[in-house]
């Protein structure tokens, strides 16, 4: 299957940039319009701004498989995969037939806040130009985070128009396999699965040595996720964080909301799929020996820094918050991300503090450390200033929103020369992205459909 699936990455083109939402949907009505009798197009819901999800079915196989591009919106490489998934299985008969699936394509799951990145899509790919064009919704507007879910005192039932579609597209296919097309920032390849499935997982690291991408080997997105083997994890489970936060004496309600794709998957025995690929990356990331200094330091000093960040945007926040008249979407970011990166320093303080954080510290965790501190600075600054830039846009120029506006882009331009400064980062070619994440998706499937 290795040297196959390898030929069939062969057949990924070079990118310069990343696809708009139109263009994608335009891919996929093209393919629909060329390949009648092969593939169809049809509309599975309808945004919360009024565009629509289009997912295209291809073939004719007794298993389904569901990829969906777009769940969160900053990370755009699955509208390339998706293009390319879907031109191939249009045009070669051979691969469509392999694994003997119907397959489900989503073009952008969320396509309202994929258009308010697309200021980056076509670079310069450089972390600050990023960053001035990001823009992440708030925790209760994030399709992937917004399933229903009930556990202990917490209870979410608030779900989205997108994920009410994603939602529907499943039990309507009660898919073998399921992947929504995710990527992360920096550092090293790393994957989720919703089980634990070790030829897989061998197959999915062996990839991205072949491009020249480390595995990640530093810290995971969250410290209850738990881990299988170097760069492979268990997807996250809404239930196991909110018994860490609870162990830790923090009130889960506070930070739990709703579950994801791959908790929703499980009553169909689905197999759940997230390859999570960085757009820079440095040898750091799978560098795993000490650092010279213990692994509670490392937390007490990156909750420092985290805490920071948090009251300077918090400064920022609470002194235009009076004078603000559009409740802009970089406005509910802002108001949900700024207290979530505070907790993130209080889960640290007491992580800290925890059996066993006076083993040395490796560099491969320094580095992911200092990688999510630089993300939050150059994310939610950069989106907390998209706020107070659309509040001059519309002329509510107040003293307090131009005072500070002015106040925050120093700092921010601070923040962006510290990103940048001395960095080893590279940046990987959009080819590469697209190839570990086509890759992903045709192991996964290969391997479900041996499961089933």
């Amino acid at each position: 299957m290795l040297d196959s699936l390898m030929q069939e990455l062969d057949t990924v083109p070079a990118f310069d940039r990343f696809a708009t939402v139109d263009e994608v949907h335009d891919a996929l009505a093209r393919l629909a319009g060329e390949h009648p009798g092969v593939a169809s197009l049809r509309r599975i819901g309808t945004s919360r701004l009024g565009d629509p999800l289009l997912c295209l079915t291809v073939g004719d196989g007794p298993r389904h498989a569901v990829v969906a591009a777009g769940p969160h919106p900053n990370e755009p490489i699955g509208g390339l995969t998706v293009t390319h998934l879907a031109t191939r299985l249009c045009t070669d008969a051979e691969l469509r037939r392999a694994a003997g699936y119907t397959w489900h394509i989503v073009g952008c799951l969320d396509p309202d806040g994929t258009r308010l990145n697309e200021g980056w899509f076509a670079g310069p790919f450089t972390k600050a130009h990023y960053g001035r064009h990001f823009y992440r919704p708030a925790g209760d507007e994030q399709v992937e985070w917004t399933f229903p879910f009930s556990y202990k005192r917490a209870y979410f039932d608030r779900v989205l128009p997108e994920t009410l579609a994603l939602m529907r597209l499943i039990d309507d296919t009660r898919p073998t396999f399921l992947t929504t097309l995710h990527n992360g920032e920096s550092g090293g390849v790393f994957y989720y699965l919703n089980r634990p499935e070790p030829a897989l997982q061998r197959l999915l690291t062996s990839l991205p040595a072949r491009y020249g991408v480390p595995l990640h080997a530093g810290e995971p997105e969250h410290p209850a996720v738990k881990q299988l083997e170097q760069a492979v994890y268990l997807a996250p489970s809404m239930e196991d964080a909110y018994d860490y936060m609870e162990a830790l004496g923090q009130d889960p309600t506070e930070h739990i909301g709703g579950a994801a794709s791959d908790s929703y998957i499980k009553r169909y025995g689905t197999l759940g799929l997230t390859a999570e690929v960085p757009y820079w990356t440095d040898p750091s990331a799978a560098d795993t020996t000490p650092a010279g200094r213990t692994y509670r330091d490392l937390l007490l000093a990156h909750s420092a820094a985290v805490r920071a960040t948090a009251e300077r945007l918090d400064e920022v926040l609470t002194a235009v918050s009076a004078d603000l008249s559009a409740r802009s979407p970089f406005v509910r970011a802002s108001r949900s991300f700024v207290p979530m990166i505070a907790g993130i320093a209080t889960t640290d303080e007491q992580r800290a503090g925890g059996a066993g954080n006076d083993r040395p510290a490796t560099v491969a965790e320094v580095s992911s450390c200092r990688d999510t501190l630089h993300s939050m600075r150059l994310r939610f600054g950069g989106m907390l200033l998209r706020a107070l830039e659309g509040e001059l846009a519309i002329g509510n120029a107040t003293p307090a929103v131009r005072t500070w506006t002015r106040e925050l882009a120093g700092t921010y331009d601070g923040w962006c020369a510290e990103a940048e400064a001395g960095a080893a980062h590279e940046t990987i070619p959009i080819r590469h992205l697209v190839c570990l994440q086509y890759g992903a998706v045709l192991a996964g499937a290969g391997h479900a459909a041996t499961r089933r």
